[in-house]
C-alpha cells in the first residue's frame, strides 16, 4: 500500500494537458488504463463459457450468470441485451459477467452454442 504522501503527491490537473489519470499520469484523452485492463481480462480467459445459477447475496432471488465470454465490455452489453430479450427478463453486466434474472440456463446454453461458444453448465 502506498503511503498517504505518495497517494496525494500526484499531479491532478495541468494547464497544458488538462485532467490527468492518477494511474498512468497521462492526460485523460491519452489514458490507456481501461483498454489495458480490458485486454488483460480477455487474455486471462480459457475459452469456456460458464453458465451458473446463483442466489447468494441476492436475498434468495435466483440469477443466472454467464462468465468467460471473450468480448469487450461494449460487445458484452450488446450480447446481454440480446440474451435478456430472448429470456424476456432483465439483467446487467458487472465486471465482465452477464447476469440474467431468473433460471434460464437451458435457453442461454442453446443461444450461446448457436453463436459458436463452448458452453459448460457450472454449479448445481
Amino acid at each position: 500500500m502506498a503511503s498517504l504522501r505518495d497517494q496525494l503527491g500526484g499531479l491532478v490537473y495541468s494547464t497544458e494537458k488538462g485532467d490527468t489519470c492518477p494511474a498512468c499520469r497521462e492526460s485523460l484523452d491519452a489514458c490507456r488504463c481501461d483498454a489495458d485492463s480490458e485486454q488483460a481480462r480477455i487474455a486471462a480467459l480459457d475459452g469456456v463459457v460458464r453458465i451458473r445459477r446463483e442466489t447468494s447475496g441476492r436475498k434468495g432471488k435466483g440469477v443466472t450468470t454467464v462468465s468467460g465470454i471473450p468480448l469487450t465490455t461494449a460487445e458484452l452489453k450488446t450480447l446481454a441485451k440480446d440474451l435478456k430479450k430472448r429470456c424476456g427478463t432483465g439483467g446487467a453486466v458487472k465486471d465482465g459477467i452477464i447476469e440474467i434474472q431468473g433460471d434460464h440456463r437451458d435457453s442461454l446454453k442453446q443461444a450461446l452454442t448457436a453463436r459458436g461458444y463452448q458452453v459448460k453448465l457450472a454449479g448445481g
